[in-house]
């Protein structure tokens, strides 16, 4: 176990003319410098001043869309890409010219990287003879990590991976990132090739096995419902860069900026885009919505603002109905029924803008209704449209 700290990391993938592949990127760099005359462009930012600190026995949980740097950053971490500027430490020591060998990490893969020639107890023990250990400790590792993997799986360890499902074979990968008891657990979408019922179980063993280890980890997923039942802390990235670090909760309370806000959730935060401030009323074309009176210190009149709010701060009626509150006329897109909470979600379009709302299960719409969306002033979010920052 190890307290893991990254100072300014930043990883410049850069593309010499060498083959066709690398000459596509020239192109777009060549490209792109007519359009951007005068910048210089040296290539493409994997990494963009990377700061994080992973607690000794933390799990982080990386999440982003694709192409932003996720598995770059577990690269970078585990030695595998290292022509990075800035720091990487374990405990403290600079690891920069540490070999990938002894750092004594443990690394699962989306595709499993199990050694289909050896039988699954092989698997397990093949960290042990590369590092000359002795036959009596290898097979307590072996044993004492088959148990804590749960049952049935020592009845897997004579197999070969050829002859396992994907979730044993996920089950045996896990096993062998645990036996060499790792220093940092390193996870990339492990999960990604297994169907709904296994991926359900296999992260209810992961999250079991994370606590019974309590072993620093930094888990790389698209999937939010992994990450809200496996985090400690989520990290959410884009392009290169860290938006914000918190829990669940956090996030989705308190976003930092109109990326996180529109990213997480599920449903993600609906956004109201391109109005102002005028007066005590929000802009929107034709559109006005009076402010709570708290709005007023943070902006400015005729300030340009994007307006944000979960979909439980949209109520729906009826066309005809009448209600206190901010309204607008919407029409319904389409809708979705949550028969365990009761509830459905309905897509709406109001204008330019598409967003979400919940009611009742027992409501009945169809494509094409029209109705009137409520929205519940006292849950509004407020971000500047130049910067995308919240206010």
């Amino acid at each position: 176990m190890a307290k893991i700290q990254l100072h300014n990391v930043s990883l410049i993938y850069s593309a010499p003319l060498r083959d066709p592949v690398n000459r596509l990127f020239e192109i777009k760099k060549e490209r792109l410098q007519e359009d951007l005359p005068g910048e210089a462009i040296q290539g493409v930012a994997a990494l963009d001043h990377v700061n994080l600190t992973i607690p000794n026995g933390r799990t982080f949980v990386v999440v982003g869309p694709s192409g932003c740097g996720k598995t770059t950053l577990l690269r970078v971490i585990a030695g595998l890409d290292k022509d990075y500027s800035g720091e990487i430490s374990y405990d403290g020591e600079d690891v920069r010219n540490i070999e990938i060998k002894d750092r004594y990490i443990g690394m699962v893969f989306q595709n499993y990287a199990l050694y289909p020639n050896f039988n699954n107890e092989g698997n397990l023990s093949f960290f042990f003879k590369m590092h000359n250990t002795s036959d009596e400790e290898t097979r307590e590792r072996i044993r004492y990590t088959s148990e804590l993997m749960g049952i049935g799986f020592k009845e897997l360890l004579p197999r070969r991976p050829g002859t396992l499902s994907g979730g044993e074979k996920q089950r045996v990968a896990i096993a062998r990132a645990i036996v060499r008891a790792p220093r940092l657990l390193l996870l990339d979408e492990p999960l990604s090739n297994l169907d709904a019922k296994l991926r359900v179980q296999t992260r209810t063993e992961i999250k079991r096995l994370l606590h019974r280890f309590s072993i620093t980890s930094l888990y790389v997923t698209h999937d939010q419902v992994e990450a809200i039942a496996l985090a400690d802390q989520i990290v959410v990235m884009h392009q290169g860069k860290i938006e914000q670090v918190g829990t669940y909760q956090n996030l989705m309370e308190n976003p930092v900026n109109v990326f996180v806000a529109g990213f997480l959730g599920l449903p993600p935060m609906n956004l109201f885009s391109g109005g102002f401030i005028s007066g005590n009323k929000l802009v929107l074309d034709d559109y006005l919505i009076p402010l709570p009176e708290r709005v007023f210190p943070l902006v400015q009149n005729n300030q340009p603002v994007t307006l944000g709010m979960r979909q439980e701060a949209v109520s729906i009626f009826g066309e005809s109905t009448s209600k206190n509150g901010v309204q607008l006329p919407a029409e319904v897109e389409s809708f979705e029924s949550d028969f365990v909470h009761r509830t459905q979600t309905v897509h709406l379009r109001s204008g330019r803008w598409n967003y979400s709302g919940l009611c009742p299960l027992d409501m009945e719409f169809r494509t094409g209704q029209l109705v009137r969306a409520q929205f519940d002033p006292d849950h509004f979010y407020f971000f500047d449209t130049n910067s995308g920052l919240r206010l």
